[in-house]
């Protein structure tokens, strides 16, 4: 009875959840919490035109007089003062005359237009900015994050302005620990860092990926409600091997071979060392690692300090989200996980993450021991660039080596070492094919004609590699070829797909998004001591459990990006949980760790949204310095 009840605790988990989602929670307790995002005022060190130059606190045309007369500033703005609907309306009515005007010919696409609007907006009023993303989430999350971020990394030499973020180098060696004291905030909650070494399928983009980092930040105060005073995007430049960028005389990066091996690993060290030296619970996201070192720096540094990467273990929670949701479509119960089919394109960062935390999955649903383990790995099939990878593959990848299908295995199924895609999924009959590849189009007509003969009633497809280029294929092909009855889930969205007769092809959205603000959100509000998989483990659980059956049924699998900050604050309130039961907890500000055990889970869920930051102006009292 016992390994049965441990067989079922996912499936366990994800209807408890379910069942919250219908359910209106009353809490027995009258227990309060008052924000500490709240309105309390800010005190100011400068006035005149140095408050109006900064975006941090510049109120623009909405300071009020007595605010006008205290910071020295009436006269400085037109008389009229505006409120804060009525300057997001004049931006908005601004935005949609000049996103035509402000391109640079014709071929600068609308999207890096509105992306040049939005970002003279965050120069000169971040909170303004951030009210226009939150209340245009849908629109403009994909013009701050992808596709578009990625079209933004390849230009930003072109495109940068203003400073936004810290640039740690090669060159700084031996200097980042006083280096690290020049950010202007004495307190820092999130840093997302990149060497720009493979911005998302785009490849090394060098010193230009730190708009990757940017980027992934606005979401996490859009989505998380991180204070934006409190975020740092950050690139470690380490040199390039993109020659086009080591000839353009226009590059702002260091024009240099990328650095390697052991001097390499000196200069992340530094890094790290210097950032947990001023901000001691600062939570750092690693981004856009190329997979020789994303692995192993999160191996390097995960047990040390707060810290994740989201191409390796975000990914790989979206994915086993979509996989869960995959089953629960297909109308089976949760325990026949354990059963699925996977044909997995792509063996890198991402992809071998999300194997890890599927092949885990399956594993603890089958009693966490080593037979369970053994029989959950073989339900994957990996191919990459050279095709299927089996064990007679010479120098196999050690982190893929785990999922090298057995020679006899392959004998079997009529497959051989290096098959090509197609041939597995003909083979296989899979019931998800997982794409991670940074290969667009390579689920071609063949590959998905032979996916028609799965033998699931409703097979998944998975496109996951942004930008919306790399994707391994459109909805329009998936639904036309393999038929109307498919899960559809891409990294980048796409429009819905109309079949005729009524009847619509959802395009899922299997993006990062959905779980990256939670996750550093809820690690912050417990005050866990490092990101364990427990916690990551629940995170995807919760966005699993987030659809209703209603929604399910219709091959709805993942939340529309409008509903982003609620469901940030439940996979938040789900980490917040399993970092307690885990007793990794030491809590935030004045909630310590004895008084977050108190909390049943409305009371999580209500500390997770009163500490969320919303985009209101504080009233700003001056103080000399």
């Amino acid at each position: 009875m016992a390994n049965f009840s441990r067989q079922m605790r996912l499936s366990s988990t994800l209807l408890r959840r379910l069942q919250q989602r219908v359910t209106a929670v009353n809490s027995a307790s009258s227990r309060n919490f008052t924000t500490t995002e709240g309105h309390r005022p800010t005190i100011v060190h400068k006035r005149s035109h140095d408050i109006l130059h900064d975006p941090w606190f510049n109120k623009g045309t909405a300071f009020s007089f007595t605010e006008r007369d205290r910071l020295h500033i009436r006269g400085l703005l037109p008389p009229n003062v505006m409120s804060f609907e009525q300057q997001t309306a004049r931006f908005m009515a601004d935005l949609k005359r000049l996103e035509v005007q402000a391109r640079d010919g014709p071929s600068d696409p609308y999207v890096l237009a509105k992306w040049r609007i939005l970002n003279r907006l965050h120069d000169r009023n971040e909170t303004l900015y951030y009210k226009v993303l939150i209340e245009n989430i849908e629109e403009y999350a994909p013009i701050v994050y992808t596709p578009t971020v990625g079209l933004v990394c390849q230009k930003y030499s072109g495109l940068f302005r203003r400073p936004r973020g810290m640039y740690f180098s090669a060159a700084d060696r031996g200097e980042m620990m006083s280096m690290v004291y020049n950010w202007p905030a004495d307190q820092v909650d999130m840093i997302v860092v990149t060497d720009g070494s493979r911005i998302l399928g785009l490849g090394d983009l060098g010193v230009q990926g730190i708009g990757i980092a940017i980027g992934k930040l606005d979401l996490y105060v859009a989505a998380a409600g991180i204070n934006p005073q409190r975020v740092l995007p950050v690139m470690i430049d380490v040199g390039t091997d993109n020659e086009k960028l080591l000839k353009d005389p226009l590059y702002l990066g260091l024009q240099e071979h990328r650095l390697d091996g052991e001097e390499y690993l000196e200069v992340i060290d530094e890094f790290m060392e210097a950032v947990y030296t001023r901000w001691p619970h600062v939570i750092v996201q690693f981004e856009d690692f190329q997979s020789k070192w994303a692995f192993k720096l999160l191996q390097r540094y995960r047990n040390n300090y707060r810290m994740f990467n989201d191409d390796v273990q975000g990914t790989a929670g979206v994915a086993l989200a979509g996989l869960l949701g995959a089953v629960r479509a297909q109308g089976r119960p949760m325990i026949d996980f354990p059963k699925m089919k996977i044909v997995v394109a792509g063996a890198g960062s991402a992809g071998i993450g999300v194997l890890n935390a599927a092949r885990k999955t399956m594993a603890r649903m089958l009693g966490n021991t080593e037979i369970a383990f053994e029989s959950a790995r073989s339900q994957f099939w990996v191919v990459d660039a050279k095709g299927l990878i089996t064990e007679a593959r010479e120098n196999i990848d050690p982190d893929a080596r785990p999922f090298a299908r057995k020679i006899k295995e392959t004998e079997r199924q009529r497959l051989r070492e290096g098959a090509t895609l197609a041939e597995v999924v003909h083979q296989v009959k899979p019931d998800v094919l997982l794409g991670l590849s940074a290969v667009g189009g390579l689920f071609s007509k063949e590959v998905l004609e032979a996916l028609r003969h799965s033998t699931s009633t409703r097979p998944a497809i998975f496109p996951m590699s942004n930008p919306t280029r790399n994707a391994e294929c459109t909805p329009e092909e998936a639904f036309s070829i393999v038929g109307d009855n498919i899960i559809f889930a891409s990294g980048s969205p796409f429009k819905d797909v109309d079949l005729g007769n009524g009847h619509v092809g959802h395009c899922n959205q299997a993006n990062n998004m959905f779980l990256f603000p939670g996750i550093g959100l809820g690690t912050l509000l417990s005050g866990s001591r490092i990101v364990s998989d427990g916690m990551l483990q629940a995170a995807a659980e919760c966005l699993a459990a987030y659809m209703t059956e209603e929604d399910i049924h219709k091959g709805v699998i993942y939340p529309s990006i409008s509903r982003i900050r609620d469901i940030t604050k439940e996979v938040a309130a789900a980490v917040v949980k399993e970092a307690i039961e885990e007793d990794l907890a030491e809590g935030y500000r004045e909630m310590d760790s004895r008084e977050l055990r108190k909390l049943d889970e409305a009371q999580i869920s209500e500390f997770v949204e009163n500490n969320m930051w919303r985009p209101d102006y504080p009233t700003l009292v001056y103080k000399k310095d």
